[in-house]
């Protein structure tokens, strides 16, 4: 089943998926419809995130990916109102890497996999 994500610095070494916070975990949401994670995606920019691409990928790579990276997911029926968190983390995983000579293996290895599911 084709899903649609939000990938952020997309196509680049530094790419990432966007992901919301629930409690201590992290949660990857997949939209059925691309007008839906448009309107999330825009949604977003309005509380001046970074621009994030909606791409289209195959719903059960996705859940890998969550499941090796220890991510939750969350499947947005079309129509569906999903709405972001009225707070962002005040530095993403990317921003983090960048500032960090020796960059995580793990994220290394998430970094593989996302290129992976291109």
């Amino acid at each position: 089943m084709r899903v649609f994500v939000l990938l952020f610095n997309a196509r680049t070494e530094n790419e990432g998926i966007h992901t919301i916070r629930v409690g201590d975990r992290n949660r990857v949401l997949m939209f059925e419809a691309e007008d839906d994670a448009t309107r999330f995606a825009l949604m977003l920019e309005a509380q001046d995130f970074p621009s994030p691409t909606v791409e289209a990928m195959d719903a059960e790579e996705i859940k890998e990916f969550c499941e090796s990276a220890d991510y939750d997911w969350e499947l947005i029926p079309e129509g569906g109102l999903a709405l972001p968190p009225e707070t962002n983390v005040e530095e993403t995983d990317w921003q983090l890497e960048t500032q960090s000579q020796d960059p995580s293996p793990d994220l290394d290895a998430i970094r593989r996999k996302l290129e992976g599911l291109l």
